[in-house]
């Protein structure tokens, strides 16, 4: 891959001075893939006649001076994006044969735009999981050490952008799911504002928390893609009809007088020293720029993985129970009844940690236990919205490592639920409070492993978390391990 195209910007200048063809763009990437997903498994579907297609028709659009500012870029979709016409799977046997007769709204949007779609990348089975490896199909690696996980459950996606396999990709975020794994990945991932972006066509996990957003290099990147894919949508009730800014166009503007808060619960015991280290290096770093650091408290925190499983596991066992064999996906063959068509459809569909988060969310959902553990995880919610509006009452962001640890061997963790669970802690809260938060690369640790910082911003202030993003990238970002 040509190293001067290593962004949307570089890409986009190359594109419109006829230095290198849509075409040609498409073909570089598709030729990273078959050298090298063998190894990275970042896809479960490469569509390479399909981008070869739209490659030629955005080159007529950039030919006939229509291009937009994604015209001919080549990107990587999340398999529970609809794509009307390509397989998308959610990782699941489940839906392993499913074909959309539609798009979701975002494909509609970025198709608009003339994109090169260069498949559907992997994660964890309908998002539930933080390693990708809960796939039925592609257990993904993290380009950084193949022996290691890429995070979850847009694994497929950081790892695509990390191994150069597609210039950005979109993602989605319902407890971490493009931060944490962006953060292993050594790239960016930034989760909007809850509503920011439609969900139609998104398959349910946790309806609550769901967020499509951007992986990319920079931030400015993810910034370019967000401007595309935002906007009120009719088909998606939850959606904002908040007016749609240039999340660019903050930054390059000084720091200075800016107010970051450092919640000490995100620095305390469990978070690996390390990682503490990196990312307090990064505050400081903050507070050369002009930035004033702000020393806060978030009581919280310790409820914060309980409260969001309770509440996801009881969306997500709502949103599955449509997978019934019936209407669509797979449909069992050995079944006398009803009943049987049902019970054996669903058990052979979904893997164990689906079921596991069925179970899970119909429990809690249960008579007599509702308002035990439902009721009680929705009260903590709005105890967690508050604690944050009370934080940013006297700040303008806040900062908090990403991950409490780098990626790890697939054994140490993924055979273990709680341990695997407990690994949310620093990413849950944003999506239970609805806020835009992204993850960008602070440093390495002594592996040579990325360690990833997240900056948390008030609700629908992308701009100010892109803008600090940026200014770290451009003024301090250290050098990763050459892949």
């Amino acid at each position: 891959m040509d190293s001067s195209l290593k962004s949307i910007r570089d890409m986009r200048e190359a594109l419109d001075e006829k230095k290198i063809s849509s075409r040609e763009l498409a073909e570089e990437y598709l030729k990273n893939i078959r050298s090298r997903d063998g190894e990275i498994k970042a896809y479960i579907t490469v569509t390479e006649e399909g981008a070869l297609k739209q490659a030629d028709e955005a080159q007529k659009l950039i030919d006939a001076g229509e291009q937009k500012p994604l015209t001919g870029i080549p990107l990587a979709i999340k398999d529970n994006i609809c794509t009307e016409g390509v397989r998308t799977t959610c990782a699941s046997k489940m839906l392993e044969d499913f074909i959309p007769p539609y798009n979701a709204t975002v494909m509609q949007k970025l198709d608009s735009q003339g994109i090169v779609m260069l498949g559907k990348t992997s994660m964890d089975e309908f998002a539930m999981g933080g390693s990708t490896q809960t796939s039925a199909f592609a257990k993904t690696r993290n380009p950084y050490n193949t022996d290691c996980v890429p995070g979850g459950s847009s694994g497929g996606s950081a790892a695509a952008v990390a191994a150069d396999l597609c210039a950005a990709a979109l993602g989605s975020d319902t407890g971490g799911s493009i931060r944490q794994p962006s953060s292993f990945c050594g790239v960016v991932g930034i989760k909007p504002t809850y509503s920011r972006v439609s969900r139609f066509g998104l398959v349910a996990f946790a309806s609550s928390f769901d967020q499509i957003g951007p992986i990319a290099k920079s931030s400015a990147d993810c910034g370019v893609i967000l401007n595309q894919i935002c906007g009120f949508d009719m088909h998606d009730g939850t959606s904002s009809k908040n007016e749609v800014p240039d999340f660019n166009a903050k930054i390059g503007q000084p720091l200075k007088g800016m107010k970051i808060a450092l919640p000490a619960e995100f620095y305390a015991a469990g978070i690996d020293d390390e990682i503490k280290a990196s990312v307090l290096s990064a505050a400081e770093k903050y507070k050369e720029l002009g930035a004033e650091l702000i020393d806060c408290s978030m009581p919280s925190l310790k409820y914060a993985i309980p409260a969001y499983y309770l509440i996801s596991s009881a969306e997500a066992a709502s949103n599955l129970s449509r997978y019934d064999g019936i209407k669509y996906g797979h449909r069992a063959k050995d079944a006398d009844s009803y009943e049987e068509l049902i019970k054996h459809s669903r058990s052979e569909g979904f893997g164990d940690e689906v079921k596991r988060r069925i179970l899970l969310g119909n429990y809690a959902l249960s008579s007599g236990y509702y308002d035990a553990y439902y009721g009680k995880a929705m009260a903590l919610r709005q105890v967690i919205r508050d604690e944050y509006d009370e934080i940013f009452a006297k700040c303008d962001a806040i900062l908090t490592p990403t991950t409490p640890a780098v990626a790890y061997r697939p054994e140490e963790q993924v055979s273990d639920p709680v341990k695997m669970y407990q690994a949310d802690i620093c990413t849950v809260t944003v999506n239970i409070a609805g806020l835009p938060a992204i993850s960008t690369p602070c440093g390495y640790n002594a592996q040579g492993m990325p360690i990833g910082m997240s900056i948390i911003g008030k609700r629908f202030d992308e701009q100010t978390v892109i803008q600090l993003a940026d200014a770290y990238e451009q003024t301090f970002t250290p050098i990763a391990p050459k892949l």
